[in-house]
């Protein structure tokens, strides 16, 4: 399944390169390698992917807000990600385990992350967002690429305990120039080992267009390490379910790593620091607009009779409910005194970390004297 090695020369011609299960306009259409995949999805099933796309489209809007309103130091948006995010996510079973990057916001909603757990790390409070036993997601990670490397240590240890269990990754098109990706893809490959490698082609490496980087298809990498891969359209829910199946199957089958590449499209900036108006070319994201991953499965299901105004009248008021409890859990945090940042490093006294705590109160008051001078 490993895609035609063909240079992408502009968005169209890259687009004809993927995967696909539903065209831009909602049309089904045929598709050997992945319809068996997903044979099984019905009208209530589409309608489960649509809500999990309009909540997730909810949550990531109510997050920008919260940032530009002081209540969180920053927010990476996913707004049309949201089929890649949850397409693959809902694909997964619960013992599987995640490493993701800082932008799967989609992934651990899937995975059953609560409204509080999607802004306390960007809002700079104790511990992780959420308990990474619970959902099974390893803390999101800023580091680019990093996540890759845990992902296949993991499965190497699926592999050596002989588990039923698949380590999956997330990370940009971005991060697939750094080291990290291609050493744990390395690993995977030498090893064998049971990791689905998902890469979230964007577009954008912040202010970096893929073509720059990536002069052919980023999935056409992997079969150079010995790892199928397969290049599949990103704004298409349906594809990316079934890609992911079709992934998961291989690795736990025991026959090693698989990869995945989803070409989709950041729509906002790629963090709330950041003016995407500065360097993506005008009239970009408005072509984007047209292959809107919830539009085209709403004219899907609209086409066939099966999204009525009480269905979408339902989905906007859970995602409105979302949102209100995630506004209300993030203005309700109480962030603890800094100097508990040393609180429970030893397990015992340690004069060193008493003098390091010292130091730092006095550092904490010379703004108070500021202050008052």
């Amino acid at each position: 399944m490993s895609p035609q090695i063909t240079p992408i020369a502009d968005t169209e011609q890259d687009l004809e390169l993927t995967e696909r299960l539903l065209a831009p306009d909602g049309r089904r259409v045929p598709n050997p390698q992945l319809d068996p995949f997903v044979a099984d999805l019905d009208a209530a099933a589409l309608r489960a992917l649509y809500r999990d796309m309009v909540i997730l489209r909810r949550i990531d809007a109510e997050g920008v807000a919260l940032q530009r309103q002081g209540q969180l130091g920053l927010w990476a948006p996913c707004q049309g990600q949201e089929a890649t995010q949850i397409g693959t996510a809902r694909a997964l079973e619960a013992r599987d385990y995640v490493f993701p990057s800082y932008r799967e916001t989609g992934v651990i909603y899937a995975r059953g992350a609560q409204p509080g757990d999607y802004v306390r790390m960007w809002r700079g409070e104790e511990g992780s967002a959420y308990d990474p036993a619970v959902l099974r997601v390893a803390p999101l990670q800023i580091i680019i690429g990093a996540q890759t490397l845990h992902a296949v240590g993991y499965a190497l240890g699926i592999r050596h305990e002989g588990a039923d269990e698949v380590a999956v990754t997330y990370f940009g098109d971005g991060a697939t120039s750094q080291g990290d990706v291609n050493e744990a893809m390395i690993f995977a490959a030498s090893y064998g080992v049971p990791v689905v490698f998902v890469c979230q082609n964007n577009h954008w490496a912040i202010s970096e267009p893929v073509a720059l980087q990536s002069q052919y298809p980023i999935a056409g990498r992997a079969p150079g390490f010995g790892i199928p891969s397969m290049r599949v359209d990103g704004n298409d829910v349906i594809a990316c379910m079934a890609a992911m199946r079709w992934a998961l199957d291989h690795a736990r089958s025991g026959k090693g790593p698989a990869y995945i590449e989803a070409v989709t499209y950041r729509m906002g900036p790629h963090t709330t620091a950041d003016d995407p108006t500065r360097y993506r070319p005008e009239g970009e994201l408005e072509a984007w607009r047209r292959r809107d991953p919830i539009s085209r499965l709403e004219a899907h299901l609209r086409s066939a009779g099966e999204l009525r105004e009480e269905h979408l009248a339902e989905i906007q008021s859970a995602a409105d409910a979302v949102a209100k409890e995630m506004r209300a859990q993030c203005l309700s945090m109480v962030t603890r005194p800094a100097l508990a940042v040393f609180d429970g490093v030893y397990a015992e006294p340690h004069s060193g970390l008493e003098r390091q705590r010292d130091e730092y109160a006095s550092y904490l008051a010379s703004f108070e004297s500021e202050a008052g001078a």
